[in-house]
């Protein structure tokens, strides 16, 4: 690294800090960052399911007597915390680190969640359902941003797009416990739900001790004008690896990258950047995020409506549909993942969505004509989830590949707290309308063309509008605002660069 002054009396600093870090080979420490980091979609998921597993024992008088309208604002309220938190901390961790707020955003998820469980009314559960949905939604910023900066580039894809996809082995195992915890034959009515808050907390726990030996992501440092921790950092971790008995290649001065590094970035410059200098990429996030969101939430939401109305399914049974359903989508990000570093962004985000979308029209038209069965609809689940549980992991790793480094964690807010409001508000409604008293199957019928459709129209917009990021250094994707040369070409639908 070198620091000298130009012209105008700024630091300007070359540095391989990005090269070293991408040229890394796989070892224990990228272990360490997926486990470490990774955890929080698991604690979603497995927040997600136990909450909407507990819903019907908490209508109990034994336990706190809520209404059906208490129990859906207890999951609305956790969504509003999610958005709250992206917002908030998405814009801190781009200012104060990224380790600062991964450390910040678990504890106040186990602290929340952990009190939760001890709830004696619905104001005092809804209050705290609120801050642990802040927790684990400033932990979705910081952590797509953390992985992205710390992961070698041709392993970037497949990493962040299973991680995401992990979401779903926590679904998995807070259904499981469910089916345990709320069984009044083994666990006490008012006990079986509390004991369900405190398993995110206890995975939590186990995993604090692990984040604190994450470094600080060395790109945000060396944009931020700490440079000499940056570089302090890289050699660490080469030293960890050189000690593992790995032998490490030396970087060539060439790719070092110039910068004037720079402490934040106002929101009028943010505003510049998303909606004049990178309008495609910023159009390609919204779609994508908006799009699986939307197909997402409509299925996931009423599925058990569909199960019980249309086929008959108890409300008992409708437990033992979800795991195929989840099953596929947890395999999808796991198998497929690989691919997209490998056949291509634009290519494998254009076949998850397309794929997806047709064989959701043709279970729509089975559908309608009453050749499905409860097991057969849920095989077609199984296999379309398959597809767009890949899909949907790559539109956060899009959203958190395609913008410059210092907005990173405030960019994939903006379009995580969009995608939630949209997704999370009006698919559920709309599909749980649409689904009636289940004397009808022509209105779901349609709605499940339109779900379709709109799923096409984010893998064709991905297509155009797309970056091949495979294989590509984040700075070789997007310059960094504090560059002093930029390098990182333009792509397609991109709006010309200001001068």
């Amino acid at each position: 690294m070198s620091a000298t002054t130009d012209s105008d009396g700024r630091l300007v600093v070359r540095s391989l800090v990005p090269a070293r870090m991408d040229r890394l080979p796989w070892t224990r420490f990228h272990w360490m960052i997926i486990v470490g980091l990774g955890v929080s979609w698991i604690l979603d998921g497995l927040e997600i399911q136990i909450v909407s597993s507990v819903g019907t024992v908490l209508q109990d008088r034994a336990t706190l007597h809520l209404t059906a309208t208490d129990v859906g604002l207890m999951g609305s309220i956790y969504l509003l915390g999610q958005v709250v938190g992206a917002l908030v901390f998405g814009r801190i961790t781009d200012k104060v680190g990224r380790r600062k707020i991964f450390m910040l955003t678990l504890a106040i998820y186990l602290v929340a969640s952990g009190i939760a469980g001890l709830s004696f009314s619905l104001w005092f559960l809804l209050v705290f359902r609120f801050i642990a949905g802040v927790g684990i939604g400033g932990e979705y910023s910081a952590i797509n941003s953390a992985i992205d900066e710390l992961i070698p580039a041709r392993y970037r894809g497949r990493v962040d797009i299973a991680v995401n996809g992990t979401y779903w082995a926590g679904a998995m195992v807070g259904a499981a416990a469910s089916i345990l915890l709320l069984d009044p034959d083994l666990i006490d009515i008012d006990w079986g739900w509390r004991i369900g808050f405190f398993i995110g907390p206890v995975i939590g726990l186990a995993i604090i001790g692990l984040r604190r030996h994450i470094p600080e992501s060395p790109r945000w440092l060396m944009t931020h004008g700490y440079e000499q921790r940056a570089e302090e950092t890289v050699d660490e971790i080469e030293g960890g690896i050189r000690a593992q008995g790995r032998e490490l290649e030396d970087v060539p001065p060439e790719k070092a990258l110039t910068i004037h590094p720079h402490a934040s970035v106002s929101y009028r410059e943010i505003t510049r950047v998303m909606l004049s200098r990178y309008r495609g990429r910023s159009f390609l996030g919204f779609s994508m995020m908006v799009t699986q969101a939307f197909l997402y939430n409509a299925i996931f939401f009423t599925y058990a409506l569909v199960l019980n109305h249309f086929y008959g399914v108890g409300s008992s049974s409708i437990g033992w549909f979800f795991f195929p359903f989840a099953a596929g989508n947890l395999a999808g990000p796991l198998l497929l993942g690989k691919l997209f570093d490998t056949v291509g962004r634009r290519k494998m985000i254009f076949a998850t969505y397309g794929v997806s979308a047709v064989l959701l029209a043709v279970s729509a038209v089975l559908f309608h004509a009453g050749t499905l069965s409860a097991t057969t609809h849920t095989v077609f689940w199984c296999v379309i989830f398959f597809f767009a549980s890949a899909g949907a992991s790559s539109a956060y790793l899009t959203v958190s590949e395609i913008f410059p480094l210092e907005l990173r964690g405030q960019a994939i807010s903006y379009f995580f707290a969009i995608s939630q409001l949209v997704g999370g508000v009006a698919a559920p409604s709309l599909f749980g309308a649409l689904i009636g008293d289940g004397t009808d199957r022509g209105p779901l019928t349609v709605g499940y063309f339109v779900g379709a459709a709109i799923m096409l129209a984010g893998g064709v917009i991905a297509w155009f509008f797309g970056v091949d990021a495979e294989g590509k250094g984040l700075e070789d994707i997007t310059d960094p605002l504090s560059s002093a040369a930029p390098r990182s070409g333009r792509t397609r639908f991109e709006g010309p660069t200001p001068g």
